[in-house]
């Protein structure tokens, strides 16, 4: 049995899926259901996961597919099923949209230093990003603070698409979550049983620390770059 929010979520979801190919956006769906914020909405999503109502399609964080049509709504009587019911109907799995145009939002974690660590702050906040700068798995993005990076293209304002893992080679550009507090972006080095993160500007020297010290948290996987 879903609540009454749960409920309008879902069928607003599916009518957006049926209209564009695309599901709406973390903000399209708060400010339709009236909700003061985004984790409102994260809150529901969830608990229609839970319930087999709702799938989070790989790789997209804009895709939704709905599975299965509510059979009563909490506090409602049942509805009964009709051709005109957007939810009645079987389902099917959103429409593919062409990749120069398919846009998906992925979290948007605050800014991360390329000059010195910085703590990236974690927000509700989420960045819409062209498909065709991801590959597979899921990704998280970052402002980038500083100008270490330059001499690699990364430049202070840039936005760095992450590909989240925690495993990387020698001389890949990674997210490093410093001493689980600081994280910072830089290339990857193995040395005499240290890690060592190597800034692209020559006027930064190499930060050094223990292997227990660093945790790789992502890979870059491509950039976002804005012109004011």
């Amino acid at each position: 049995m879903l609540t009454a929010k749960q409920h309008e979520l879902l069928l607003y979801i599916q009518r957006k899926l049926e209209e564009t190919g695309i599901s709406p956006s973390f903000e399209e769906m708060k400010e339709a259901l009236d909700l003061k914020s985004k984790s409102g909405v994260h809150r529901l999503i969830s608990a229609l996961e839970e319930r087999g109502f709702l799938r989070r399609l790989p790789n997209r964080a804009r895709a939704l597919e709905v599975l299965k049509q509510p059979e009563n709504v909490k506090g409602q009587a049942p509805a009964a099923a009709n051709s005109n019911d957007p939810v009645s109907r079987v389902t099917m799995p959103p429409r593919a949209a062409s990749p120069a145009n398919d846009v998906i939002e992925i979290p948007l974690h605050g800014k991360i230093a390329a000059g010195m660590p910085l703590e990236a702050l974690e927000t509700d906040r989420t960045l819409p990003v062209p498909a065709a700068l991801l590959g597979a798995g899921d990704h998280y993005a970052l402002e980038v603070s500083g100008d270490s990076m330059i001499e690699a293209g990364i430049l202070d304002g840039d936005f760095a698409l992450v590909r989240k893992t925690d495993t990387a080679r020698d001389g890949e550009i990674v997210v490093a979550l410093v001493r689980n507090e600081e994280a910072t972006l830089k290339y990857l080095r193995h040395e005499n049983g240290m890690i060592r993160l190597d800034p692209a500007n020559g006027a930064y020297d190499p930060q050094i620390y223990a292997e227990h010290e660093v945790q790789v948290q992502g890979k870059l996987a491509g950039l976002l770059r804005r012109y004011h």
